[in-house]
């Protein structure tokens, strides 16, 4: 009996290749019309050699000079189209928010956690479980100083011990990075955990570290093909040699939430933390709430990562601006010393009075491009983005051109005549 379809003609291997081929363009192939454009995807892998995932904006801002500021990739199987430029992303996240509010899932996400009644509130799907994560976090942050005046103490106390840090170096040549996202994470910590911590401690140092890590290590190749890949996770070894670090930092919140369980007192809410282990006990009698103890570390570790990294990569684009610019600092500090002086601490109501300084920071943060390629979206329902069709369940990345002139982004202020930064050399 044959058991070979093909004995005699060695037809074998070529059909199966060519079977695969036409699985693959049938599985990737656009039957809608008005799609963006992009480049020529390979068979299986996409588009994906075509970007530097350590510099995705780079490549971004490359690719849009051919196919413009929205244009579509793939990654292996999965659509991913990029919005870049000023007008087509405030037309995407402002205009058409709800269309591109919600985010993509993926398998790999289970190996930190996350899943059924655990997504967090960063990474969560848009849905209830979403808005009831982001609608307890916004009004319990606020309540604990957020936006207040009340936050000003901690933020005061913190830069004075910034301050004694950067003393203690005695002129000598160092890094501030680290000590720049001591003092941001305390005061975060001291919203979420309700601690601070030395600029000594060992163990937070640790953790600050593993978070430099995993930022760099999510940076790569690897970690997007096991996005659209999964399957790969199932080789021995992978999961633990790419989320070694993560773990490694769930595990020092889970010691922080245990710490807060063995004093927490219902009747008196010290901090964010126990704010949601009180809305844990509510949501005992309601099942499938997203209030529960996974999510609990999921949600407090988000808002420690993103508030901790956006705040301290701009103060070090700040500093990094003011030594290139000495000029620019010195009008900064004349306006501080004529608002503020030297024998008292800056307050929210100063803002109103220092228009140099806000011009500033804000160019800073325009010009500095901290988040150059922003979080993953995903298309909630069909949709149209600069004359293109965009489909449901449409992968959306967003960029920003930084080199573009303040007054093409903000017409209405032609005529300001504050500060533009030059471009770091």
């Amino acid at each position: 009996m044959e058991l070979c379809p093909f004995p005699c003609t060695g037809a074998g291997p070529p059909v199966i290749t060519i079977f695969a081929l036409l699985f693959d363009f049938l599985k990737r192939r656009k039957s809608w019309s008005r799609y963006p454009p992009g480049p020529t995807s390979l068979p299986f892998i996409g588009t994906m050699l075509q970007i530097d995932f350590h510099n995705p904006h780079l490549s971004f801002t490359q690719l849009s000079k051919k196919y413009g500021n929205v244009f579509s990739l793939q990654n292996c199987w999965s659509n991913l189209v990029v919005v870049n430029g000023f007008k087509a992303v405030k037309e995407a996240l402002v205009q058409k928010s709800e269309d591109f509010a919600d985010r993509p899932y993926f398998p790999i996400y289970e190996h930190l956690g996350y899943g059924e009644n655990a997504e967090g509130v960063v990474l969560a799907r848009y849905g209830h479980a979403w808005k009831e994560q982001r609608r307890f976090a916004l009004s319990t942050l606020r309540n604990f100083g957020m936006g207040k005046k009340s936050l000003e103490q901690r933020v005061t106390e913190e830069a004075g011990f910034l301050c004694s840090a950067i003393r203690s170096e005695k002129g000598r040549p160092f890094d501030p990075h680290f000590l720049i996202n001591n003092a941001v994470s305390n005061v975060i910590c001291s919203l979420i955990y309700g601690e601070r911590f030395d600029y000594d401690n060992k163990k937070f140092q640790r953790m600050l570290h593993l978070f430099e890590q995993v930022l760099n290590e999510d940076a790569g190749f690897l970690p997007q093909l096991l996005m659209v890949v999964p399957w790969l996770l199932r080789i021995p070894g992978v999961p633990q040699s790419i989320f070694r670090s993560q773990k490694e930092i769930l595990d020092f919140i889970d010691e922080l939430v245990k710490e807060h369980r063995t004093t927490w007192n219902p009747t008196q809410k010290r901090d964010f933390t126990d704010a949601f282990l009180q809305e844990i006990e509510k949501a005992k009698v309601h099942a499938g709430s997203s209030f529960n103890d996974n999510n609990l570390r999921l949600v407090t570790t988000e808002l420690f990562t993103a508030g901790t990294e956006t705040t301290s990569t701009t103060l070090r684009w700040a500093l990094l601006y003011m030594l290139l610019h000495p000029d620019i600092q010195y009008k900064v500090q004349e306006e501080i010393d004529k608002v503020i002086g030297r024998d008292r601490s800056p307050q929210m109501e100063d803002q109103a009075n220092m228009p140099y300084n806000n011009a500033v920071i804000h160019e800073i943060q325009r010009y500095g491009d901290i988040a150059p390629v922003g979080m993953l979206h995903m298309t909630y329902r069909d949709t149209e983005l600069q004359g293109f069709f965009i489909p449901k369940v449409s992968m959306a990345r967003q960029g920003m051109q930084t080199s573009s002139p303040l007054a093409d982004l903000c017409p209405e202020a032609a005529d300001i005549a504050y500060v533009t930064l030059p471009k770091v050399p």
